[in-house]
């Protein structure tokens, strides 16, 4: 059976955002490096995808470890991977992970991403930033 993270990895490989619909839940939260409070909801969620998978150049995981850790919308225990990924924004060399959390249905409930350095979070901030204005997903700044 494939589970939720490998059809999360294949929807990103294949920049397939339809794919990704049916694996978040209704009320995923996802935590960005450039954004203080989360992304709620799937459509918000999903809206910022659409952004991402434009945005990132040469994106790839390049590693993947599950278990579980506590969530931190409330603290649970759930079924968690940490998948680390390269890529490049605005010309910068990104290292990251994304923390996927799974709900008791086995799709994904939060999402947390890390990225180093600080100069590639600028870079990648910016981008998305502009990605999401454009889209009507936020307003300019």
């Amino acid at each position: 059976m494939t589970t939720a993270v490998e059809r999360f990895r294949a929807a990103v490989d294949n920049r397939d955002l339809g794919a990704l619909d049916d694996l978040f839940t209704e009320d995923i939260r996802l935590y960005s490096p450039v954004k203080f409070t989360p992304f709620e909801g799937r459509p918000a969620v999903l809206g910022l995808f659409g952004v991402l998978l434009r945005t990132f150049e040469d994106f790839r995981y390049v590693g993947e470890f599950a278990g579980t850790s506590q969530t931190s919308a409330d603290g649970t225990e759930a079924p968690s991977a940490v998948l680390l990924f390269r890529a490049k924004a605005g010309g910068k060399e990104i290292h990251g992970i994304d923390l996927v959390h799974l709900d008791e249905d086995g799709r994904i409930k939060e999402f947390t991403v890390m990225v180093r350095p600080a100069s590639a979070v600028q870079a990648l901030g910016e981008a998305v930033l502009a990605g999401l204005v454009a889209d009507g997903l936020a307003p300019a700044p």
